[in-house]
């Protein structure tokens, strides 16, 4: 009952001690950075940049890339310990694909249930954003920055692909809300076989949708806004804020 508390403690970017805002001209510069990893990570995976990459993740190799991955992280403004690990495979995974849900906290047990129908490309970031709610980082926003955080940093190739496309495509869509012509000038810098893993999971979630997932949505964001997340389902997308400001190394 107590955890609910961790949606309100001290957010990341203070604990960080970072702004949570950032210009556009920041953004595109970030962007363009991001675009040039990925692109990179890419190559390395697939000698043809216009084929997607495939990923053939089981239970315990994700398992044990994501918690080495925590481990590994050297952030020490950030309270990343670990202590038993609880992942599980959801048994409701096909209602959650239904739903438009990734994953879940179970909010009995705090175990991080994922959905194991989603396309693996996801399974890096969905997986350890879960994980990140059993740490306490209750916002959803911050909990997709420590799934990029472990992952951006991550030593295993076809992880570290996966959590640079996602946090690529998170800028990308910001881009296009500001300034759709520069979104499709940066579009066109980013492989074609990542747009087409981008692509694909775009496919899989229109194979399920249904009248009922947009009602889900709107009493989950409902369920946020009560909890210290005003923004409700578009906490997500403030991800960028967090990754626009923090010293990635680029």
């Amino acid at each position: 009952m107590f955890w609910g508390f961790n949606y309100y403690r001290v957010p990341v970017h203070e604990q960080l001690q970072i702004r949570n805002d950032y210009s556009t001209f920041e953004l595109i510069d970030f962007t363009e950075k991001i675009i040039t990893r990925t692109n990179k990570l890419h190559q390395n995976l697939k000698a043809n940049d216009s084929l997607a990459v495939n990923f053939k993740y089981n239970h315990q190799e994700i398992s044990d890339l994501i918690f080495s991955g925590i481990e590994s992280v050297n952030e020490p403004k950030l309270n990343l310990d670990y202590g038993k690990q609880n992942l599980k495979k959801s048994l409701f995974s096909l209602p959650l694909t239904y739903g438009g849900f990734g994953g879940y906290l179970n909010p009995f047990s705090l175990e991080a249930q994922y959905n194991s129908n989603i396309p693996s490309f996801k399974w890096p970031t969905t997986l350890t954003h879960e994980v990140a709610h059993q740490m306490g980082f209750a916002k959803e926003n911050e909990a997709n920055f420590i799934a990029c955080l472990v992952g951006m940093h991550h030593t295993d190739e076809s992880f570290k692909y996966a959590t640079h496309g996602f946090a690529l495509k998170k800028c990308l869509q910001e881009i296009y809300i500001r300034d759709p012509r520069v979104f499709e000038e940066l579009k066109q810098c980013v492989n074609y076989g990542v747009l087409e893993n981008y692509r694909e999971l775009q496919e899989f979630w229109l194979d399920y949708q249904n009248p009922i997932e947009p009602m889900l949505k709107l009493m989950y964001g409902s369920y946020l806004n009560l909890n210290n997340q005003p923004e409700g389902m578009d906490s997500y997308s403030y991800v960028v804020a967090l990754l626009v400001n923090y010293d990635f190394g680029f």
